[in-house]
């Protein structure tokens, strides 16, 4: 028998309309599957949207949270900023830092007034010091010494013999800083400017030492004992001269204010007697004795001979 009989005729019609019928099903079927899927997806997608515009009205109404997703997104931006220029070789760029200038301790010298330009001048020149940094130093000085009725160039002496204008100097007991304040023990000092290691910003350090030492001098009642409780010799026999090498040294500073030429090697000569100030200090303070006519050399009179034209 012939095998293609089997689709001949009659029944081989009715198998062929079975087979169309069966492949327009499974056609209707995908076809309503895809269908469905699709609206499936598109909800999904809407319920998504909407979630996402849910969470940005609740995150824009709560300050806390924009500030967190700004930190998140500028680390973010700043890593990847980083990720290509380590990539590109450039490290200056990685380490580059616009607000560096804000933390500097400097100011221009063509700032300052005749008698502080000139104090900055000798200072940066006597003690090998850069001359932006020491303007910002006197400029401070005399602010400060006006608020405290100190003599500015007093305050500039001490730094000079405590430290040599060194804002990270620390002693074998502890003093740190410009001014050598022992950091522990005048710690309550520094909770204004944010705790102990403000100790090492000159301007802080500064300004905790010009507090110490109007005390010291007020405590004492004069300003050579004053300066021998500033450095801690109130009760021993002898201070080392450190009273006497700062007096001779706010006498130089004092001259060089006038206008006088002193030397940049003057020596640290440990006088007897005070130096002129060319602040008025607290009226508080008595005034210093006369030198009798046998006393030795004031700090002026050491000044007036290194300054005597011949």
């Amino acid at each position: 028998m012939n095998p293609l009989s089997k689709t001949a005729g009659p029944q081989g019609q009715r198998w062929r309309e079975m087979q169309r019928s069966a492949l327009q099903s499974a056609s209707v079927f995908v076809r309503d599957v895809g269908h469905g899927l699709m609206e499936v997806s598109h909800n999904t997608l809407a319920l998504v949207g909407l979630a996402a515009v849910a969470l940005l009205i609740f995150a824009v109404g709560r300050a806390d949270i924009r500030h967190q997703v700004e930190v998140v997104a500028l680390d973010w931006l700043q890593t990847r900023q980083v990720e290509r220029q380590l990539a590109s070789g450039n490290m200056l760029a990685v380490s580059a830092d616009p607000d560096a200038v804000a933390r500097a301790t400097a100011a221009d010298p063509s700032d300052l007034t005749r008698q502080q330009a000139a104090v900055a001048q000798w200072i940066s020149r006597r003690y090998k010091v850069a001359p932006e940094p020491i303007s910002a130093l006197v400029q401070e000085a005399w602010a400060l010494g006006q608020r405290a009725k100190l003599d500015p160039t007093l305050i500039l002496a001490v730094m000079a013999i405590e430290s040599r204008f060194n804002p990270f100097a620390q002693s074998p007991v502890g003093a740190q800083g410009l001014m050598q304040v022992m950091t522990h023990i005048h710690d309550d000092k520094y909770v204004s400017f944010g705790g102990n290691r403000a100790a090492f910003d000159p301007i802080s350090n500064l300004r905790v030492g010009v507090q110490v030492l109007k005390d010291c001098i007020v405590r004492a009642g004069s300003l050579h004992d004053g300066l021998r409780y500033y450095v801690g010799a109130a009760f021993l026999d002898s201070d080392g001269g450190y009273a006497g090498k700062v007096l001779s040294e706010q006498a130089y500073l004092a001259a060089v204010a006038d206008g006088k030429r002193v030397p940049l090697n003057a020596p640290h000569n440990p006088p007897p007697l005070p130096a002129p100030q060319l602040l008025n200090v607290d009226a508080t303070l008595p005034a210093p004795a006369e030198s009798p006519a046998s006393a030795p050399e004031t700090p002026a009179d050491q000044v007036a001979l290194l300054t005597a034209k011949p």
